[in-house]
């Protein structure tokens, strides 16, 4: 296994569940359920127990490694420089040789087949790939200046594609120049190569990459956070050929260019630093800067933010899996608490898998009274003169 030979060097102080100033828990799947096994320290040791066959990999130790969200804070918060920069690729490696085995749970290897066999995590047609842009009269991608990539939550979840529809609409207004591929479009991988499927990322980050080069893509904006990354860090074949925007950014450059309503209510508003926009990609100022340049929008921070944001549960694949599950102690419950606790009156999201779990946690602990969630476009268009 890749990175085997760190996993002795962990010390399992416990730094690595815990934000910055130590005070609650931030891992996500930690903070579920209190085991120390489902920690990045216990997992490690788990790890180190399996390669050196002192356990075999049963059920349980498939959902311990599976239920890992990808957020990052545990490299954030290492103590061991020599070990921190590989603790995530020390758990991908030992999803990958589960994978290899064949021994993972039902849940991934429906969904991994799904990805493989139709190009998108959902198992559904390509063909239904872009109806989410039905009558916004948006082109294909010929020679615009940007390729909007949705990817398979936007295209095929019904939150992500109003996601999808409100931000395109924000481009439009603008006269972005830009095109989609519909349904010629592929998962970007970004989810399948944290679930330890290396070989099918690699086929489809080559074949978006083969598609990208033909249509002669120069820039991308992405709608998911995850995309944002896949493409920007782990498509080693663009070799800086095209610039990767995730559409925070682009936002944050036309909010000036806005006409808002003369007249508007005051509301509270706590923002959500996506992982892969945050931790993985160190992008916090963009949506910020965008949020406060909003008339009659008042931006609060959550205690755990910036690099201490908690995860909403749904990196690593678990949006699709739901390995991390639900209930009260899920990341999403206590985030969705939280945010209500900084007296703002909508929870902002920047990444289409966030408000799906966050809007499912929201509707779980009958929440509704208490906060609502939004996509930071949306705010806008319900803002705009």
């Amino acid at each position: 296994m890749q990175h085997q030979e760190i996993l002795h060097r962990c010390f399992r102080c416990g730094y690595c569940k815990l934000p910055g100033n130590y005070v609650d828990l931030n891992c996500p799947s930690y903070a579920k359920y209190r085991f120390e096994t489902f920690s990045p320290g216990g997992r490690m040791w788990l790890l180190y127990a399996w390669v050196n066959k002192k356990i075999e990999p049963g059920k349980r130790f498939q959902e311990i490694m599976f239920s890992c969200a990808s957020c990052g804070n545990c490299v954030e918060h290492c103590t061991l420089p020599k070990i921190k920069d590989y603790l995530l690729e020390a758990f991908t490696a030992g999803k990958e040789e589960l994978v290899n085995n064949g021994t993972v749970p039902p849940a991934v290897r429906d969904c991994l087949t799904k990805a493989y066999n139709h190009g998108n995590m959902y198992g559904l047609s390509k063909k239904k790939r872009g109806d989410w842009a039905n009558g916004l009269n948006i082109e294909p991608y010929s020679d615009q200046e940007y390729l909007f990539y949705v990817g398979d939550v936007g295209s095929y979840d019904p939150r992500g594609q109003e996601i999808a529809g409100s931000v395109a609409s924000l481009l439009k207004k603008e006269k972005i120049s830009f095109g989609i591929l519909g349904k010629e479009e592929l998962c970007d991988g970004n989810d399948a190569k944290a679930m330890g499927e290396g070989e099918l990322f690699k086929h489809l980050a080559e074949e978006n990459i083969k598609k990208f080069n033909s249509l002669g893509v120069s820039k991308i904006i992405t709608l998911s956070p995850h995309a944002f990354n896949a493409m920007k860090n782990d498509y080693p074949f663009l070799e800086g050929s095209i610039t990767i925007f995730h559409y925070s950014q682009i936002l944050e450059r036309l909010v000036g260019n806005f006409k808002f309503k003369n007249s508007l209510e005051t509301v509270k508003v706590t923002f959500h630093d996506p992982c892969y926009l945050g931790r993985h990609n160190m992008e916090y100022a963009s949506v910020r800067k965008t949020l406060a340049a909003i008339p009659g929008v008042v931006p609060v921070e959550m205690d755990r933010c910036l690099q201490n944001s908690l995860c909403c549960g749904g990196g690593g694949g678990n949006v699709f899996t739901d390995i991390l599950g639900g209930g009260p102690e899920s990341p999403a419950r206590s985030r969705i608490q939280e945010a209500a606790e900084t007296g703002a009156q909508i929870l902002a999201v920047a990444c289409p898998v966030c408000a799906v779990m966050f809007e499912d946690a929201v509707k779980a602990g009958n929440a509704e009274n208490n906060i609502e969630v939004k996509e930071i476009s949306e705010i806008i268009n319900e803002r705009l003169a």
